[in-house]
C-alpha cells in the first residue's frame, strides 16, 4: 500500500493512497476460492464448478467486495502508522473508476482530534452554594402536598361558586354560529381560579349555582394552537350541573396514613430527604457549571469544524422545531437567525469542553465498568416492558448508541474527579438566591476568556450565549432545575469504526465527543385549552 500526505492544514488531512493491482488481484483470487466451495450449478457437483465459470458469473461482485475490504484495510493502516485519531469517520473517494487489472488510486480526508498538551486543572477554587432545609421548607413542601391530595365536597343547594370551588358543567361551543371541533363536552371538571381555561372563561363562572345556565363569551388567544381558532370570538353554552367545595386537609398523622406512611413524621422524614436530594442538585448544578467555565477559560484550542457542524446542526433542528410552533413563527425565526453565531459559539464550547473532560479522564483512567455499563443498559431497557431483550441486543449491537448511553455516568465521573482536587469554600444560601446564581450563570458571558496570553485569534472578545435580555429567547435556566449535565461526554472507544469506501463522514466521532449542554430555546407564549 502507497501512502502519501497532501494535506497537512490545522486539524485538516488528506492523503493519496494507491492499491498495487496485483494486490487486489490476489484478494479476488482468495475470495474466488472462498465462494467456489458452496457454488451451485447445474452439471457440476458442489464445489466443483471450475474457477473460470465462477469469475464470470459473480467477478464483478467479488471484485467490489475485495476493494471495499482492501480499501477499509488500507484507511486501517493509514491510521495506525501516522497516529491518528479521527475526529469524524474518514471520507473517502476513488480515483474515477478503475480498471480491471490497474492499481486502484483513492484519497481519504479527515479531521483529527486536537491534542491538549497541557491540563490546567490545578488550583481549582470554587464556592460551594448550600441550602439548609429548614421548618419553613418542609411547611411549604407539607403544604404543596396537602394541596395536590385537597378533595372536594358536594356544595350546599344555593351555594354561589367562588374561587378555589369546582364547578362540573356541561358546555357547547360555537364560533361564528357553527360548532366547532372539541367545543362540546359533559361533566367536565372546572377549578375556578386555577387558570386552565382560556382567559375569561373560568371568571364568567364565578357566582355560579348548580342547575344554573350561562353563556360564556370569550376569545381564543392569536397564540391558540389550533390555528383556525385563534383570535376567534367563541360563545358557550353552559350548564352547570354541580357545585364542589375544597375540603382543608388536616396535616396530621391521618393525613400520612391516607398516603400509606404510619405518621406524620415519617412523612416529614421522606420529604426532607426529597427536600436535601432537590436541593444538593441544584448545588450540584451552580458547581458544575462554575467548573465548567473554568475550565473553558484555562483551555483554548482549535476543535474540528466537523464536531461543531454536527453539534450546532443539533442544536438549531430543536430551535426551529420550537420556533415554528411559535404565534408568530415568522417573526420568532427572524430573531433566532440573528441569533446564529451565538448558538455556533455554544456548540464550538460544547465540543471544546467535551473534549477536554474526555482528555481529563483518560489521562486519569477514569473508567466505566462493564457491571456500570449493564445497569444503564438494564435500566433503559425497562423503560420498554415486553421489548427489554431487544433494547439490550440494540445497545450490544450498536457502540455509538452504548457510547451515548454511557456518556452522562462518564462525565459525571470526571466531574466528581474534578471536584474532589478543587479547593471548596461553602456557603449558606437561601433557595431563592442559589436558583438566582444559577440563573446569573445563564446570563453572563461563557466559553473562552481571551487574555493576552491566547495562542488564537479568533476575531471576538468573550463568547456570550443568548440571555433572556434577548427578546424571544430563553436561557439555560429553563431546562429542569435539578439538570445536573451541562456536557456529556462518552467513555473513550479504543477502535475507530471503517470507514467505507465513497462514503461521507458521519458525526461519530472515534474518541469522546461532547453531548448535552441544555441549549437556550425560544420563549413560547401559554397556550390554554378551550373547554
Amino acid at each position: 500500500m502507497q501512502i502519501a500526505e497532501t494535506l497537512n492544514q490545522g486539524l485538516r488531512r488528506e492523503y493519496s493512497l494507491v492499491i498495487p493491482a496485483a494486490a487486489l488481484a490476489a484478494r479476488i483470487d482468495a475470495r474466488l476460492a472462498e465462494v467456489s466451495k458452496d457454488i451451485r450449478m447445474p452439471g457440476f457437483r458442489p464445489g466443483k464448478v471450475p474457477a473460470n465459470l465462477v469469475r464470470k458469473m459473480h467477478g464483478p461482485a467479488l471484485r467490489g467486495e475485495a476493494l471495499q475490504a482492501a480499501v477499509n484495510d488500507g484507511v486501517q493502516q493509514l491510521l495506525t502508522e501516522h497516529g491518528l485519531r479521527p475526529a469524524t469517520q474518514p471520507q473517502v473517494d476513488l480515483d474515477g473508476d478503475p480498471a480491471e487489472g490497474d492499481d486502484v488510486g483513492f484519497k481519504v480526508a479527515m479531521e483529527i482530534l486536537p491534542t491538549v498538551t497541557e491540563l490546567k486543572i490545578e488550583d481549582l477554587a470554587l464556592e460551594k452554594l448550600v441550602v439548609a432545609s429548614d421548618d419553613a421548607a418542609m411547611d411549604a413542601a407539607l403544604a404543596r402536598l396537602a394541596a395536590q391530595q385537597q378533595r372536594s365536597e358536594p356544595a350546599p343547594a344555593k351555594h354561589k361558586a367562588k374561587t378555589g370551588d369546582t364547578l362540573v358543567i356541561d358546555f357547547e361551543g360555537r364560533v361564528d354560529g357553527e360548532l366547532f371541533d372539541g367545543g362540546k363536552g359533559e361533566g367536565m371538571r372546572v377549578t375556578l381560579g386555577s387558570g386552565t381555561l382560556i382567559p375569561g372563561f373560568e371568571d364568567q363562572l364565578v357566582g355560579a349555582k348548580a342547575n344554573d345556565e350561562r353563556t360564556v363569551k370569550v376569545t381564543f388567544p392569536d397564540d391558540y394552537n389550533v390555528a383556525y381558532l385563534k383570535g376567534k370570538p367563541a360563545e358557550f353554552a353552559i350548564v352547570v350541573q354541580g357545585v364542589e367545595t375544597p375540603v382543608e386537609s388536616a396535616i396530621d398523622d391521618e393525613f400520612a396514613k391516607s398516603l400509606g406512611i404510619d405518621s406524620l413524621d415519617g412523612l416529614k422524614e421522606i420529604l426532607k430527604d426529597q427536600l436535601d436530594a432537590e436541593l444538593g442538585a441544584l448545588t450540584r448544578t451552580h458547581m458544575k457549571r462554575k467548573l465548567l467555565d473554568t475550565l473553558a477559560s484555562r483551555h483554548d484550542f482549535e476543535v474540528p469544524e466537523s464536531m461543531v457542524d454536527g453539534e450546532f446542526e443539533q442544536i438549531w433542528a430543536q430551535l426551529e422545531q420550537e420556533v415554528a410552533q411559535e404565534a408568530d413563527a415568522e417573526e420568532a425565526r427572524a430573531k433566532l437567525e440573528a441569533e446564529r453565531g451565538d448558538y455556533r459559539r455554544i456548540a464550538e464550547r460544547r465540543v471544546r469542553l467535551g473534549l477536554l473532560l474526555s482528555e481529563i479522564g483518560q489521562r486519569n483512567n477514569i473508567t466505566v465498568s462493564p457491571a456500570e455499563m449493564n445497569r444503564l443498559i438494564g435500566q433503559e431497557a425497562a423503560r420498554y416492558p415486553g421489548e427489554q431483550a431487544k433494547v439490550v441486543k440494540f445497545f450490544q449491537e450498536n457502540p455509538m448508541a452504548a457510547a451515548q448511553l454511557r456518556a452522562p455516568l462518564y462525565e459525571d465521573k470526571v466531574v466528581d474527579f474534578l471536584l474532589s482536587k478543587a479547593d471548596v469554600a461553602e456557603r449558606i444560601v437561601s433557595r431563592a438566591d442559589l436558583e438566582a446564581a444559577i440563573e446569573d450563570d445563564d446570563e453572563s458571558p461563557t466559553g473562552h476568556v481571551h487574555g493576552p496570553d491566547c495562542g488564537h485569534d479568533h476575531g471576538h472578545g468573550h463568547d456570550h450565549k443568548p440571555t433572556k435580555a434577548k427578546k424571544g429567547v430563553k436561557a439555560k435556566a429553563d431546562a429542569p432545575a435539578d439538570v445536573a449535565a451541562e456536557i456529556a461526554v462518552a467513555a473513550p472507544v479504543k477502535k475507530a469504526a471503517k470507514p467505507k469506501a465513497a462514503t461521507k463522514a458521519k458525526a461519530a466521532p472515534a474518541e469522546p465527543e461532547a453531548a448535552a449542554e441544555p441549549a437556550a430555546k425560544p420563549k413560547r407564549a401559554a397556550k390554554k385549552p378551550a373547554a
